[in-house]
């Protein structure tokens, strides 16, 4: 079975971006993202309140300080505002598995951003935390969260049809995979 120890905290850095531990003073940009209509159009849940956000923001720090998951707060070099989170949350230890979960400001979409936060991310998820498989469970309307899995080498792995409810509706979901082996160190 896997451990991890995430303390010291891995800051990562990319060509344009750091990556840094989520901070309880985190919890109001959090809360903007989350209230973002554009955001949150394919998370398929509610609005969080401001209360749910700040005890969302809690949750990432307390699971990370318990080597449970591990969000990183994603920002461009140079500049302290906060535009994204990854992470590997949903971690299955004993599969060498955990599921990668992402948001990010609407300023910031197209740019590749994402992509590049999502590879270094990997690198680490394979390189360090020695993980076997990476999954991500997508609404598959989301066609640039599927643009950016398929960049980084994902495969769909599965579709299941009207697999949750949501909003009066049921609503499909695409399990994207990504193999140790194939992920492409660049």
């Amino acid at each position: 079975m896997l451990q991890f120890c995430f303390s010291p905290f891995p800051n990562l850095t990319t060509k344009r971006l750091q990556l840094r531990k989520t901070e309880l003073s985190d919890a109001n940009t959090l809360f903007l993202l989350h209230s973002n209509e554009k955001v949150i159009k394919y998370l398929d849940r509610p609005k969080r309140t401001e209360q749910e956000v700040v005890a969302l923001t809690k949750s990432i720090i307390e699971d990370t300080d318990n080597n449970e998951s591990i969000m990183w707060v994603i920002l461009l070099k140079g500049h302290s505002e906060f535009i994204g989170n990854i992470g590997f949350w949903r971690i299955k230890k004993e599969h060498h598995r955990a599921e990668v979960g992402y948001i990010l400001s609407p300023e910031h979409w197209n740019a590749g951003i994402m992509s590049e936060a999502m590879h270094a991310v990997l690198n680490y998820g394979f390189g360090v935390m020695k993980l076997h498989s990476v999954e991500a469970n997508v609404n598959p309307d989301n066609t640039a969260s599927i643009k950016v899995l398929k960049k980084q080498g994902f495969k769909q792995e599965a579709y299941f049809k009207e697999d949750y409810y949501f909003d009066g509706r049921y609503l499909d979901s695409a399990i994207y995979s990504l193999l140790c082996h194939d992920f492409i160190t660049k």
